[in-house]
């Protein structure tokens, strides 16, 4: 448990890093789609590179899982994070990934037809009472337009990341190598937005827009390169559920971050939410460590 526990470590710091590194991008103007998929480009790239020094090269014959995989697990959660972070701030779009934990064992016992056991059904309950508390309290939450519309939308990134998690472990191609797997599904994942950046009519203009800053987008694409490197290894060795507690981690990075480094104030009732969604998390992986032994 060890390498999960630095694995976990890392994937937080990373992920919770490159949110401001997108409230900055999008306040340059760099619009959506071009931005992510310039990010996943170069990510994928540095994957693919990687995976070929290992001797484990992005493989065919799994295309529905890639292409399902990059749209749940990555396309639509990006996308979403570079929208919502303008209105409501880096710091509550990162408690937003604290959720997943949560929604992760949700999703799963959904698909398993089984009701999770009662702590882990308190965590839920107790999580969610926290995101009321949030939603309730936001005030201007950091960002431009807080209003309700732009924070339930933020709330569709960990039902995104949720039932990527869940739909990866569940059908996890025989004998993949993590970095084999990481390399395809993002490679897929920057054809899909690539198609998205002309679909949405940001085209060579919204890519011109990307590559006017430069050192933003640079490192983006090694954070998220980094990040996917040990996300994948992690779910290998953690389960889509340990892998959920990455949020743990990105949420407090976020809110850090989003303090200091983005001037972004929230309101002391955003804290205690942000507090109680910790302790419906906790509770939920606790029962899952139970359920586990």
């Amino acid at each position: 448990m060890r390498e999960a526990a630095l694995l976990l470590t890392g994937c937080g710091l990373c992920l919770g890093s490159t949110f401001p590194l997108q409230k900055l991008a999008a306040a340059a103007g760099v619009p959506p789609a071009s931005w992510v998929f310039a990010s996943t480009l170069g990510a994928s790239l540095l994957l693919t590179l990687g995976a070929i020094v290992k001797g484990v090269p992005p493989r065919g014959g799994h295309g529905a899982y890639y292409v399902i995989a990059a749209l749940v697990s990555f396309v639509l959660p990006n996308l979403i994070v570079f929208v919502v972070i303008p209105r409501i701030g880096a710091g509550l779009t990162a408690v937003m990934f604290a959720l997943s934990p949560i929604m992760t064992l949700t999703v799963a016992s959904l698909v398993a037809r089984k009701l999770p056991a009662p702590l882990g059904v308190l965590g839920i309950l107790v999580g969610l009472a926290g995101v009321l508390v949030i939603i309730a309290f936001r005030g201007d939450a950091g960002g431009a337009d807080a209003t309700l519309g732009w924070v339930l939308l933020g709330l569709m990134i960990p039902v995104c990341l949720a039932s990527g998690n869940v739909y990866r472990s569940h059908n996890w191609p025989a004998g993949a190598d993590p970095l084999s797997l990481a390399s395809a599904i993002n490679l897929v994942a920057a054809g899909l937005l690539f198609a998205a950046v002309f679909a949405s009519g940001e085209g060579m203009t919204g890519l011109a827009m990307v590559a006017s800053v430069p050192v933003l987008i640079a490192a983006q694409v090694l954070a998220t390169g980094a990040n996917l490197a040990m996300f994948f290894r992690l779910q290998h060795v953690g389960g889509p559920v340990y892998l959920s507690q990455i949020g743990y981690v990105v949420a407090a990075v976020g809110l850090v971050t989003g303090t200091i480094w983005l001037g972004e104030n929230y309101a002391p009732a955003t804290w205690a939410g942000a507090g109680v969604v910790v302790i419906g998390v906790a509770l939920v992986t606790l029962a899952q460590a139970r359920a586990s032994r």
